[in-house]
C-alpha cells in the first residue's frame, strides 16, 4: 500500500521543474496568469535569490509539486493516502480533488504573501532528543515564548518564536549533550502563535472558496488524521499557526497499512523522514488528535479482506487504479468530463461518453480532461461502432491518437474494425528480447461469444495488411498486431441500459471464461486475458456475485447516471432516484430503428417506451406516412411530435442533406423511418435538457441496476442523489462487496 507525500517550503531549489513547464504549457500559463510573474524564469535562474522569499517560493513549489504529480500519475500505483508537509499539504489536497489547479495557485499565492509579510521571528531545528525531552528542557527555565512548530520525527523537532526566545531556548536545550540546535534561514516564526493575524486574514480568503471533500484520504498537519467532511477551510487556516505533526502523520500511515511513500517534488527530505518513522516511530500522539472516523464510503467488515484486494491485482496495476472497477461510458456526454476527472483524481478510471457527440465537442472534452488530469492521467474515451459511417469511426480514432489517448472502451461492435486495430497497435514495438509491447488499451464490451473471440485474438491479417499498405501501421506495429490480442480486457455486458441483447450474467460469464481459456491455449499467450462483468451491477451483493463467477473486474454504468457529475438533467436524475428494479422496459433503438435493435429505457414517469414501440409497429405495418389512418397520424402529431408531420420531415430532410445524403430516391417507407427517428433523437435531447413540457417523452437509457442501488441507498446518506458522487458509489460498492465476501469466507482474502 502506497501513500503520496509532497514536500514543503525549504525543499525548493534552482532548476526545479525542468521539463515540466514545457510538458504542461497550459497549466504553466494559468499559474503565471495568477501570479503575474514567470515561473520558468524564477525556477531556472532564481533572479535576486527570490526562491528564498516566502511569497515566491510557496507558489513555485506548489506548481512544481502539482505538475510532478500529474506527470507521474499514470505510472504510480493508486494511493491509499495523501499527505503534504506544510505548503505541500495544498498539493495533497489538489491531488485529492478538493480544488482545481488555478484555485490552488491562487490560495498559495495569498498564503505566501501573508506569511511573507510576517517578520521579526525565527526558527531552529532540535536534533537528537525526542519531543518530551524538548518540552522538559524548556520547562527548566524562564518562559522563552517559543512554540513547537514541526514534529518531524522522533528525534527532530522545530521551534518557532521571537529571536531572543529562540536564543534562550537553544541555551536550555543544549544543556542536554545529546541535543543540537540548528538555526533555520527563515524570516518569521512560522507555525506558531505569532502567525495568528495571518491565519485570521487567510481564513477570510478560504471562506470564499467552495472546497470539495477529499476523494482520497488526506492527512492533516493540524490533527495528524484524515480530513473529515467540511474541514478543508478550517484546517488550512489553522495550519498557519499550528504545529506540523508530521511524525504522528507518518505513524498514522504505518498503522493503517502503508508500506511505502512516494515523494513528489524536488528533493527527498520526506523520504528520509519516512525511513525514520519506520525504523524509529513516535510512541504515541503527544496532543489528543481528532477522533479517528472511518471514511463514510468504507463500511465495517471483518479484518483481512479489503476492497483493494478484490478482483485481479494485475488489472489494478496495469490500469493504475485502486480497485478492479471502472465506470463505463454513457453516450452524449452523460459520462461527463466532470465525472471522468473526479474518478481520475480519486485513483479510479472512467470513460468519457463520446458517442453521439460531434468531433469538436469530443476534442473540447479531451482538452478539459487532460488539463485537469495531465496527459498521462487516469481516463479513457468511448469508441462506438459506426457500421454505416466507418469514416466517422476512423476520424474519432485519429482524434484520439492525436491527443495521446491511451485507453478506449469499444461498444456496439459486431466485428473488429480497422479503426480499432489502428488504435490498439499504434506505437507498438518489439524490444531487444523479442517481447511485444503496445501503449494502448482496448476495453471491449461484448455480449456475444463470437465477438468476444475476435477481440481476444490478434488482429485479422487482412486488416493489418490493409492498414500497413495505407501507411497507418508501420512494419513493426503490424508484426505486433499479429501477435498481441486486440483486447486484453474483455467486459461481458449482461442486461444493461441502452443497447442490449438482454443476456444473463449467470450464463454469459461462465461461457466467456471458458472461451478465454480456449483462446489462450490456441494462441499460446504468455499473459492472461482478463474478463470483467457489466450490466446489473447496482449493489455490493451484485459485485460480489460477479467476482464469485470469476470476473477480474467490474464496470458500472446506470448507477453513475444518477450522480451530481453525470451530464444529464436534474429532472432525469429525480426520475432515476425513484426507480425500482422493475421500472425499465425495452424500446427500439433510434440509431438502428429499421432493423429493430433494442435499448433498455426507463418506463416509470415517461411514456417513451410505449410510444417508441408504437412507432416501430406503425413502421413495420405501413409503407408511408400517408398510409397510416388519419386519427393515428393526428395523435402522433399532437402528443409525440407536438408539431405537424410536415415540419418534422422538413427538419429531418435538412439535417440529412446537410450531411451529404441524397434523399431523392427514398421510398415512402424510408422517409417514414427517418421521420420517426427524429422523435427518438429528440426524446434523448429533451431528457438531457430537462425540458419540462416534454417529460412524458424523455428517453432515459437505463438498466435495472439503478433500482438495486436505490434500494441499497434507501435510508442512508446516499438516498439523495446529490450525495452520490461517482467515487463514493465506487467505494460503497467495492467495500460492501468485500464485506459480503469476507462474511462468506470468515474474513480471509
Amino acid at each position: 500500500m502506497v501513500a503520496l507525500v509532497f514536500p514543503g517550503q525549504g525543499s525548493q531549489r534552482k532548476g526545479m521543474g525542468a521539463g515540466l513547464f514545457d510538458r504542461y504549457p497550459e497549466l504553466t500559463r494559468q499559474a503565471e496568469d495568477v501570479l503575474g510573474w514567470s515561473l520558468r524564469e524564477l525556477c531556472a535562474d532564481d533572479p535576486d535569490g527570490r526562491l528564498r522569499r516566502t511569497e515566491f517560493a510557496q507558489p513555485a513549489l506548489f506548481v512544481v509539486n502539482a505538475l510532478t504529480h500529474l506527470s507521474r500519475a499514470r505510472e504510480l500505483p493508486a494511493p491509499k493516502f495523501l499527505a503534504g508537509h506544510s505548503l505541500g499539504e495544498y498539493d495533497a489536497l489538489f491531488a485529492a480533488g478538493c480544488f482545481d489547479f488555478s484555485t490552488g495557485v491562487e490560495l498559495v499565492r495569498r498564503r505566501g504573501e501573508l506569511m511573507g509579510r510576517a517578520s521579526g521571528g525565527g526558527m531552529t531545528a532540535v536534533i537528537g532528543v525526542d519531543l518530551d525531552r524538548v518540552v522538559e528542557l524548556l520547562a527548566g527555565g524562564a518562559d522563552t515564548g517559543v512554540d513547537i512548530a514541526n514534529h518531524n520525527s522522533r528525534t527532530q523537532v522545530v521551534l518557532s518564536g521571537p529571536p531572543e526566545g529562540i536564543r534562550a531556548a537553544t541555551i536550555l536545550i543544549e544543556r542536554d549533550k545529546a541535543a543540537r540546535c540548528v538555526p533555520l534561514k527563515v524570516s518569521a516564526a512560522f507555525h506558531s502563535r505569532y502567525m495568528a493575524a495571518a491565519a485570521e486574514e487567510f481564513a477570510t480568503v478560504l471562506a470564499g472558496v467552495a472546497f470539495t471533500d477529499p476523494m482520497v484520504p488526506v492527512i492533516s498537519n493540524v490533527t495528524a488524521q484524515p480530513y473529515r467532511p467540511g474541514e478543508v477551510a478550517t484546517l488550512l487556516a489553522e495550519q498557519i499557526r499550528r504545529p506540523v505533526r508530521w511524525a504522528e502523520s507518518m505513524r498514522h500511515l504505518i498503522d493503517h497499512g502503508v508500506e511505502e511513500v512516494e515523494e513528489l517534488g524536488p528533493g527527498r527530505v520526506l523520504a528520509g523522514l519516512w525511513k525514520a518513522a519506520v525504523t524509529d516511530p513516535v510512541p504515541a500522539p503527544v496532543v489528543a488528535a481528532a477522533p479517528v472516523v472511518a471514511p463514510a464510503v468504507v463500511p465495517t467488515r471483518p479484518v483481512g479482506l479489503r476492497a483493494e484486494d478484490l478482483g485481479s491485482a494485475e488489472f489494478r496495476r496495469d490500469w493504475g487504479v485502486r480497485y478492479a472497477y471502472l465506470a463505463g461510458a454513457m453516450f452524449r456526454g452523460i459520462a461527463s468530463t466532470e465525472l471522468v476527472i473526479r474518478l481520475g483524481r480519486a485513483g479510479l478510471l472512467g470513460f468519457f461518453g463520446a458517442g453521439g457527440l460531434k468531433p469538436a465537442r469530443v476534442e473540447a472534452a479531451l482538452v478539459e480532461i487532460k488539463s485537469a488530469l495531465g496527459p498521462d492521467g487516469r481516463y479513457g474515451m468511448n469508441l462506438l461502432h459506426s457500421p454505416d459511417d466507418p469514416a466517422f469511426e476512423d476520424a474519432v480514432v485519429e482524434l484520439y491518437l492525436r491527443h495521446g489517448v491511451r485507453a478506449v472502451e469499444t461498444a456496439g461492435f459486431t466485428q473488429v474494425t480497422p479503426a480499432v486495430v489502428r488504435f490498439r497497435y499504434h506505437g507498438a514495438r518489439i524490444d531487444a528480447a523479442g517481447v511485444c509491447h503496445t501503449p494502448h488499451r482496448v476495453l471491449a464490451k461484448v455480449s456475444r461469444p463470437e465477438v468476444a473471440a475476435a477481440f481476444m485474438r490478434p488482429a485479422a491479417p487482412a486488416v493489418v495488411a490493409k492498414l500497413r499498405d495505407a501507411g497507418l501501421l508501420t512494419d513493426e506495429e503490424a508484426r505486433v498486431a499479429l501477435v498481441l490480442p486486440v483486447s486484453e480486457d474483455i467486459c461481458v455486458e449482461a442486461d444493461s441500459g441502452g443497447h442490449t441483447d438482454g443476456g444473463a450474467a449467470l450464463t454469459l460469464m461462465p461461457s466467456m471464461l471458458r472461451l478465454r481459456e480456449e483462446v489462450m491455449a490456441e494462441q499460446g499467450y504468455a499473459k492472461r486475458l482478463r474478463v470483467g462483468a457489466a450490466g446489473g451491477v447496482g449493489a455490493p451483493e451484485a459485485v460480489a456475485a460477479m467476482l464469485v463467477l470469476g470476473a477480474d473486474f467490474v464496470l458500472t454504468g446506470s448507477v453513475n447516471q444518477c450522480t451530481p457529475e453525470s451530464g444529464t438533467s436534474d429532472a432525469v436524475k429525480d426520475i432515476l432516484a425513484s426507480l425500482d428494479v422493475q421500472d425499465t422496459a425495452y424500446a427500439p433503438a433510434g440509431d438502428m430503428f429499421e432493423i429493430g435493435a433494442r435499448v433498455q429505457v426507463v418506463r416509470k414517469g415517461t411514456l417513451f417506451a410505449a410510444r417508441g414501440n408504437k412507432l416501430h409497429q406503425l413502421y413495420r405495418r405501413h409503407d408511408s406516412w400517408e398510409e397510416i389512418d388519419e386519427r393515428t397520424r393526428k395523435s402522433i402529431e399532437d402528443t409525440y411530435f407536438k408539431r405537424p408531420y410536415a415540419e418534422v420531415w422538413a427538419e429531418t430532410a435538412a439535417y440529412h442533406r446537410g450531411r451529404g445524403k441524397d434523399l431523392s430516391r427514398l421510398s415512402g417507407k424510408q422517409k417514414l423511418a427517418l421521420a420517426f427517428q427524429w422523435y427518438f433523437a429528440r426524446s434523448v435531447r429533451w431528457g438531457l435538457d430537462g425540458v419540462p413540457d416534454q417529460r412524458v417523452n424523455y428517453q432515459i437509457q437505463c438498466g435495472p441496476a439503478i433500482g438495486a442501488f436505490n434500494r441499497f441507498a434507501a435510508g442512508t446518506d446516499l438516498e439523495d442523489w446529490r450525495a452520490r458522487h461517482v467515487e463514493v458509489i465506487a467505494e460503497r460498492l467495492m467495500s460492501g462487496a468485500a464485506e459480503v465476501l469476507a462474511g462468506m469466507c470468515g474474513g480471509r482474502p
